[in-house]
């Protein structure tokens, strides 16, 4: 069973900041499960967490957020 996490469990647990996370949503790095109807809270799996440890290990070899995108997939190429 997978366990949920909300934002600063996953700052906590990730050694990233809130700050930086919330910029990795901004900018579609990781993106949340679920949120709350009632508080409008985030949700987070262990598949955010481990894409967290890729992404910082990817930035530990001074690879760009533009070079993570590619690596994980995550960029669209128009033609």
């Amino acid at each position: 069973m997978e366990k949920i996490y909300l934002i600063k469990d996953l700052a906590r647990l990730s050694g990233q900041t809130v700050y930086t996370l919330k910029y990795y949503l901004n900018i579609g790095l990781i993106k949340e499960v679920a949120r709350s109807p009632e508080t409008n809270f985030r949700y987070f799996d262990d598949t955010t967490l481990e894409r967290l440890k890729r992404i910082r290990e990817l930035r530990k070899e001074n690879k760009s957020i533009a070079e993570i995108k590619d690596i994980l997939g995550l960029t669209t190429s128009i033609a």
